[in-house]
């Protein structure tokens, strides 16, 4: 992983940090002179895949409120290029700070801030020597000015208007915060009396008039909100020696404090506010920032290359992966198949010790197979006489007057069924009633699928050559018999 590497610019002297989860480490302190930017260019030769953040705390920055038309895209970013090329001679260390918008009685217009240094050439040559090293990016150029509105956010303030200061190494930084977002900045040198609580408030008021005269505060407005950030040491003096008074309202919180609101787990050794600026700008950069075109370009690339290689290693981890659980699913069938063999193994085995144990059979296996499928289509095609049965019982069920006697089966050489009875509740002299029962009773054993009726026989003779006579001698007078012959063809 990159390390992530912070510098704190300032005309008394530029310390460099290295970030971490755990806090802000100083690792090299350099002068403001040709011998410490001679020492910084021969501290990155050594330094490779190192990520570089400036935070820059010089006095002279200029703040100036414009107005554009209501842009979007390509065309807003023009215009803006086009008013920071006419304001600032090196517009490569600028930017433009959105103020919202304002309409007009003709149009509606976007208010921005353009800010810049009035001398870039001491940071230029700084950047220049961090751009020459191909092992080093410059994330960005940060001020504290750019940052205090999101670090005065990030500590609780969230008021209309307030005016946010710290106590840095560089001096006393003063930032004006209108909405969330940033007016005016400027930072007061302290000599070497340090800081006391008359400078705080002379400044403060100085501050408030040139306000005034930007007419950025409203008539009758109440007292000014005033937050400072002192060293914990110095906190309750400021508090008592400042408290409210001529339109301003000071609160004063401890470093430990802030720190602790901002993420630092551990200050470096003698730090003082700047170490807030470096861990919100490492942590939670804002797109405001002063490093614009094509000193962006090299670390624009730089990310693309580091997105195709993290796309990469994530396919080439993913294949990997793929193929890995292929192979496993693959192990795992050839475990299944090493199974089933020795299954198969010991199946045969234990076939091979019950045929040994049987009485040795007079042919093959194979002979006794095709004899035991050969019985099984015989039976299959030989006729049973329950179907016979079933198919005279339900002809008998339609059929309440007949009674059965005798019932012959035979199935050779095809199935044969020939029925006597008799015919009850009829007298033997009622030879239609005795017709129409036997009739009746051949119809419906005719008229099952595949049987046919052979010959009906009834007890007299109704033929024109025959004697009417009674067939039956040894039945009752009152039941003459009867017999019906059927056939069921082999299917």
């Amino acid at each position: 992983m990159p390390t992530r590497l912070l510098l704190y610019f300032s005309a008394a002297g530029h310390g460099l940090y290295r970030w971490r989860h755990a806090g802000l480490q100083l690792l090299q302190q350099f002068s403001s002179d040709d011998t410490g930017l001679e020492r910084f260019r021969e501290y990155f030769k050594t330094r490779r895949g190192a990520l570089v953040q400036i935070v820059a705390d010089l006095d002279g920055e200029d703040f100036h409120e414009d107005q554009i038309p209501y842009l979007r895209g390509a065309e807003r970013r023009a215009v803006i290029e086009r008013r920071l090329a006419q304001r600032y001679r090196d517009a490569r260390l600028a930017a433009a700070l959105s103020l919202g918008y304002c309409t007009t009685d003709e149009r509606r217009n976007e208010r921005v801030l353009l800010a810049s240094f009035n001398d870039t050439q001491l940071l230029a040559a700084w950047l220049d020597a961090l751009e020459v090293n191909p092992g080093v990016r410059v994330v960005g150029v940060h001020s504290t000015a750019l940052l205090a509105a999101s670090l005065a956010a990030r500590l609780g303030f969230k008021g209309e208007r307030f005016i946010f200061m710290t106590a840095n190494r560089a001096g006393l930084r003063q930032s004006y915060v209108e909405g969330g977002r940033l007016r005016f900045s400027r930072l007061e040198r302290v000599g070497d009396g340090g800081l006391t609580s008359a400078l705080v408030r002379t400044d403060t008021e100085r501050m408030l008039r040139y306000l005034d005269t930007l007419r950025a505060q409203p008539g009758n407005a109440a007292a000014l909100p005033v937050i400072l950030i002192v060293a914990d040491a110095e906190r309750s003096h400021f508090a008592k020696a400042l408290g409210c008074g001529a339109g301003l309202s000071f609160t004063t919180m401890g470093l430990a404090e802030a720190a602790r609101r901002v993420g630092v787990r551990r200050l470096p050794e003698n730090a003082l506010g700047e170490a807030l600026y470096l861990q919100l700008a490492a942590r939670q950069p804002s797109g405001e920032q002063f490093l614009r075109g094509s000193s962006r370009r090299s670390l624009v690339v730089w990310n693309a290359q580091r997105s195709i290689v993290g796309v990469s290693v994530a396919g080439l981890v993913g294949c990997g992966a793929y193929a890995a659980t292929l192979w496993l699913e693959q192990l795992a069938v050839r475990e299944r198949i090493e199974g089933a063999r020795l299954e198969l193994a010991l199946a045969r085995e234990q076939l091979a010790r019950v045929s040994a144990r049987l009485p040795a059979a007079p042919t093959s296996i194979e002979t006794l197979k095709a004899s035991v499928n050969e019985f099984r289509e015989i039976a299959a095609r030989s006729a049973l006489p329950e179907a016979a049965l079933e198919h005279v019982s339900h002809a008998l069920d339609e059929s309440p007057r007949i009674e059965l006697d005798a019932l012959t089966w035979s199935a050779e050489p095809e199935q044969t069924l020939e029925i006597t009875g008799r015919v009850n509740g009829v007298g033997i002299s009622d030879h239609r009633q005795i017709t129409d029962e036997v009739s009746r009773f051949s119809s419906r054993l005719g008229a099952g699928s595949g049987w046919r009726v052979l010959a009906t026989r009834l007890p007299f003779d109704l033929s024109p050559e025959g004697v009417l006579a009674a067939s039956g001698g040894t039945g009752s007078a009152d039941s003459p018999r009867f017999s019906v012959q059927i056939a069921r063809t082999p299917r």
